[in-house]
Parts: C-alpha cells; sequence; structure tokens
C-alpha cells in the first residue's frame, strides 16, 4: 500500500508513535509518505520506502497566523495525486483530520479515504474545548476510519463527543527488538559514578507530565539512599524543574539531558521509570522502560492501567501523590531482586501485549477493511 501519514513532528507521543508506524510500515513494504511541516523527530533521514514532504504555509500581513489547515489539505491531496497514494492515516484529531477531510473533497470522484487516529490530548483537552468540539466532533464522525490508542480514549471520546460510530482500539506499541536491556557501563558510570540507582523520567515536559513531581520523588528517595535522577526531553515545564533542583540543593544528582535520539540505549540503564502525570492516555514511555526491563510507577488514571499492573511490573499511585510514589520507589531500589524481579517481568508483559510484530498487523488488516469499504479509492 502507498500511505500518507500526518503527525505532529515534534516531541510527544502521538508523533513517535505515527512515525514508528510509519517506519515498521515501510519494512513490510509499504510507501510511506510522511506530510507535516518538518520531519517526523525519529524518522531520520528518507530513504527506500520512505517520503517526506513539506508543508510551507503561507505567510501573508492579512493573515495573524499562517493557514496551516488549508497548506496541510492542499499538500495532501498534491501527494495523493502524484504519489497515487491509497490513503491517509493522520494522527492527532486537531487539526489533522480537518485537514484530511477537505482533501477527500477536493479529491472528488477519486475519493480518497483517510483514518483518524485519536492519542489523547486531542480529544482530553484541545477536542473537548467548546470553541472546537463540534469540528472535532465532526471530522471524526466524517473519517473512513477511527482508531484510538487506549480502551479508556475509546470510552471517553465515544462519551464525550457523543460519537455515533465504532472505534477500533489498537494500542501503542514498541519495537521489542530495539528496546531492552543495555548495556554501557561509560554512560552509566558517567551519571552514577559510585554506582548509585538511576531513576528516569522521558516526556515533552507539558504540564500535565508533572516534572516537577519527578524531582519531588526524587528528592524524597534521596533523603534516604544516594541515587541519581536523569530527565530527558524539554519542555514548558523544564525551567520550573531546573528551580526546584536548585531549590532542593539536588543539582549534582539530577541530569537534564534535553531531546535525545535513540532513547533506548539510555532508558535500558535505569532502575526505576517515574512517569506521575496528571493523565495518560496510554503512557508510551512507560512501555519502552518496560521493554527495557525497568519498572515503572505511574499514575491510576486514564489508560495507564491498561500498561502498568500494579504490583507486578510497578505501582501506580493517585495523581501527585508523590509521598507514595516515593515509598514504592524505595521499595524496588533498596531491594535489588525486587526490582530486577519486577522489571523482568515488565519486559515479559510489554512483550506479550504490546510488540510492533504484533501491533503492526491489526493497522495492516484495518486499512484493508477501510480500502475494501471504498471501492472508488482503488480506481
Amino acid at each position: 500500500m502507498k500511505i500518507g501519514i500526518t503527525c505532529y513532528p515534534t516531541y510527544g507521543g502521538s508523533g513517535v508513535v505515527a512515525t514508528e508506524l510509519g517506519l515498521e510500515l515501510a519494512v513490510r513494504g509499504h510507501e510511506i509518505h510522511f506530510i507535516s511541516y518538518a520531519p517526523p523527530i525519529r524518522m531520520g533521514p528518507p530513504g527506500g520506502q520512505v517520503y517526506f514532504h513539506e508543508v510551507e504555509a503561507t505567510n501573508y500581513p492579512l493573515f495573524n497566523h499562517p493557514p496551516y489547515t488549508l497548506a496541510l489539505a492542499v499538500k495532501m491531496l498534491e501527494v495523493a495525486e502524484t504519489d497515487n497514494l491509497d490513503l491517509l492515516h493522520v494522527h492527532y484529531a486537531i487539526p489533522h483530520s480537518v485537514s484530511a477531510l477537505l482533501a477527500r473533497a477536493m479529491a472528488g470522484a477519486r475519493r480518497l479515504p483517510f483514518i483518524t487516529t485519536l492519542h489523547g490530548t486531542d480529544i482530553t483537552l484541545v477536542g473537548s474545548d467548546r470553541s472546537y468540539l463540534p469540528i472535532t466532533k465532526f471530522s471524526i464522525e466524517q473519517s473512513d476510519g477511527v482508531t484510538a490508542i487506549s480502551h479508556y480514549l475509546k470510552e471517553r471520546t465515544l462519551a464525550e463527543f457523543d460519537i455515533q460510530r465504532p472505534i477500533e482500539v489498537i494500542s501503542n506499541f514498541v519495537n521489542c527488538d530495539l528496546y531492552h536491556r543495555a548495556d554501557d557501563p561509560q554512560l552509566r558510570a558517567k551519571w552514577a559514578p559510585d554506582g548509585e540507582p538511576i531513576l528516569m523520567h522521558l516526556s515533552n515536559f507539558r504540564p500535565v507530565k508533572r516534572v516537577t513531581d519527578a524531582v519531588e520523588i526524587f528528592a524524597l528517595v534521596r533523603e534516604k539512599i544516594p541515587a541519581k535522577l536523569v530527565l530527558i526531553g524539554d519542555g514548558p515545564e523544564r525551567a520550573s524543574a531546573e528551580w526546584l533542583v536548585r531549590k532542593k540543593c539536588l543539582s549534582s544528582d539530577v541530569h537534564f539531558l534535553g531531546k535525545q535520539d535513540h532513547v533506548q540505549e539510555k532508558l535500558g540503564l535505569a532502575d526505576l521509570f517515574l512517569l506521575p502525570s496528571d493523565l495518560e492516555s496510554f503512557g508510551l514511555a512507560a512501555l519502552e522502560a518496560m521493554a527495557c526491563e525497568v519498572p515503572v510507577i505511574g499514575t491510576n488514571s486514564g489508560g495507564m492501567p491498561e500498561v502498568v499492573e500494579h504490583g507486578v511490573d510497578g505501582y501506580l499511585v493517585a495523581p501527585r501523590d508523590v509521598a507514595a510514589a516515593a515509598k514504592f520507589a524505595l521499595e524496588i531500589l533498596t531491594r535489588a531482586d525486587r526490582g530486577r524481579e519486577m522489571g523482568k517481568r515488565a519486559r515479559i508483559d510489554a512483550r506479550k501485549k504490546y510488540c510492533a510484530n504484533d501491533v503492526i498487523p491489526l493497522y495492516e488488516a484495518y486499512y484493508k477493511n477501510v480500502l475494501d469499504a471504498v471501492p472508488a479509492a482503488k480506481a
């Protein structure tokens, strides 16, 4: 198949999943065309079965903001016609599903089917805003196919938007061959020269991720045992996290790495992963850590309980309950057998439910079902 994929190319779960999906599909012989304003962060250089098409929105004094949604729709149509795409797969409803809807309408008799994948904040924050709710609901219902990354997100979408169409749950995934326990004594020694346990957090540092809570949890752990904290990512809450680290006199124990490629090489060195978000529709970073044999402490909200089993491969606490999270962290870190046992179990669970080799065929089958329901798209 020839598939156009649109996502936000920035450091976030939806963009990561969309990019990894495209790369995995290309390995399986499909032709993938990424359509966005910049290359997705994990895409790497185009080549083979992977292409990138840049969307350039016109800057004109009449516009306060460039009309990206319209420019994206035109580029989608252009790529579809030039490269004879079979379908579009857009990630994150706003504004991508709207652009795909416009592209399909402009395609006319050819009809260009599109699938919308819902990732979380496009529904829970942006889409539920009253100023966007009607267009979000309309574009979802007009999609030729709709998927959600968790059962939680599916049920919330159906309830809050009163959607009158089926939504298929196809979970996030991880390449289980790529993500595994790492062996890099030099890098580990750089972070923890005296062999201290390493706690880690990976996110886009948005307020919902509660990066400062990760620092608070670490501070409570640090009161009891020597330890190090590695923070991967960047975003609006980085300054707050850096200030809190200085306030608590933890600068020598906390490493800010910023945005990183090949995160599996870092995750696989951690002893514990922290994801204390207010809400996760799935928790992709937690899954990636689990595949690397790292137990997770997350929150018992949203879709996280579908990924982490409390007391088995990690622990779940109420959002913002840093004391409970620190208690469980100490239980894991002060008992080497407990941490390794949970870490090994985490990889087993990740492989059992969320390996790319099992999830990608679900997308392929879903694409086929959509195309079979839209025969004009094959013409």
